[in-house]
């Protein structure tokens, strides 16, 4: 099956899909239309898109291949192809918080067009039996380059910067997510970061989120949270919850012992410990709920689903750029992580419309090889799937002929 051809480039109908009122409102409530002369802000988020696609290494890199596509450029609401110095001016002095806005808007205006965005691409290891919204939360790391960047040294030899995310395990999409450092705690970012869950829902989180001011005011706002407990907890045993059964070592309601623990969390917990199979092998794990009705089995398999952000920072970290940066500033470190998150929910988009069956890594890869062809990108989805059809039916057995041989 060849691919229906198209007026315009495979990168056009990607950019096509950001609202086109959304990048002027926004340049002009960050200030960055009066930055910008030659080099518009459009065209800004244009070319960190593409580099987030297309793999580009370096400024020259971006600067060449789209100097050499210029045509191209123009049908995308006459974008213009950036020199290398114009780039990296951009990156470093305009603001990032557009980047991330305009990530969220788009993120948001595409879910009220299309409200089961996302629907049927939830993780695999969800628990079935829940119905309620059940969020993960967790940080991955961004390595940087120590010796250029100041502004997040992590370790004595090292620089890393944080993503900081609140992942919705229904729909795979992020619904909170906090660029920084790497040198603040996880624990100093979970107030914000469960600032926006309502009554009812499900948070997971590891124990370098556990804070047990912030657990209490998870309970009074009645949600509901799993997470592993610290090695050092200290506690003493109320009752027994439940009898223990196959894997489950113990299930029962406990109090923190510690004066300042106790005084932030005064309630009992629920303590269940139990094995839990991990890469094949069975290990030992504690965890600690604020739910008394849940089975001890349905704890861990929350706590088990919650390995499905680790599978989403794998995806963007493997597939978009963000490993190699093109800047050194906090602000051009920002503008290629926001963007990256951009070309990210573009691409699942365009997988929801065409109907894709595939892997997201999949999708990016297709969609890169053909970034300036004019091709129809659903006809491109529809051609390149996986094989297709039943085998073609033979009305008799084949035999092979072999001379000399009589058969």
């Amino acid at each position: 099956m060849t691919p229906a051809k198209h007026q315009y480039t495979v990168l056009k109908q990607i950019c096509q899909y950001i609202p086109a009122y959304l990048v002027s409102k926004l340049s002009r409530f960050y200030g960055i239309d009066k930055q910008s002369r030659t080099f518009s802000c459009w065209s800004h988020i244009v070319s960190m898109l593409h580099v987030q696609i297309a793999h580009s290494l370096s400024l020259n890199d971006v600067a060449d291949t789209l100097r050499n596509h210029s045509g191209a450029l123009i049908p995308i609401r006459r974008a213009t192809p950036p020199s290398r110095n114009g780039l990296s001016h951009a990156n470093r002095v305009r603001d990032p918080r557009m980047a991330e806005t305009l990530f969220w808007e788009v993120l948001s205006h595409i879910q009220a067009q299309h409200p089961n965005f996302g629907r049927g691409h939830k993780y695999s290891g969800l628990p079935r039996r829940f119905k309620r919204a059940i969020y993960a939360v967790d940080s991955t790391t961004i390595q940087l380059v120590a010796n250029c960047i100041d502004w997040a040294k992590h370790r004595r030899r090292k620089a890393a910067a944080k993503c900081h995310m609140q992942l919705n395990l229904q729909t795979f999409l992020p619904q909170f997510a906090i660029v920084k450092e790497a040198s603040t705690h996880d624990s100093t970012e979970a107030y914000q970061l469960c600032q926006n869950l309502k009554s009812g829902e499900i948070a997971v989180f590891d124990k370098a989120y556990v804070d047990f001011k912030h657990l209490a005011d998870l309970d009074r706002r009645e949600l509901f949270w799993v997470t592993r407990a610290k090695d050092n907890m200290k506690y003493r045993f109320v009752k027994q919850n439940t009898e223990p059964k196959g894997d489950i070592q113990y299930d029962a309601l406990i109090e923190l012992e510690m004066p300042k623990s106790y005084e932030a969390y005064p309630k009992q917990l629920r303590l269940v410990k139990a094995y839990v199979e991990v890469n094949g092998e069975k290990k030992l794990m504690k965890f600690i709920t604020n739910n008394t009705q849940w089975a001890p089995s349905s704890i861990c398999g929350l706590y088990k689903c919650r390995w499905g952000i680790e599978v989403f920072f794998k995806q963007i970290k493997q597939t978009l750029q963000l490993s190699d940066f093109l800047g050194h500033s906090q602000e051009a470190i920002l503008w290629q992580v926001w963007t990256a998150m951009l070309a990210y929910i573009l691409i699942r988009y365009i997988g929801f419309l065409g109907k894709w069956k595939g892997t997201f890594s999949r999708l990016f890869t297709l969609l890169r090889g053909v970034l300036f062809s004019r091709l129809d990108v659903f006809s491109v989805m529809a051609a390149c799937g996986t094989a297709r059809g039943s085998p073609r039916m033979v009305a008799s057995p084949q035999q092979a002929y072999l001379p000399g041989f009589n058969m």
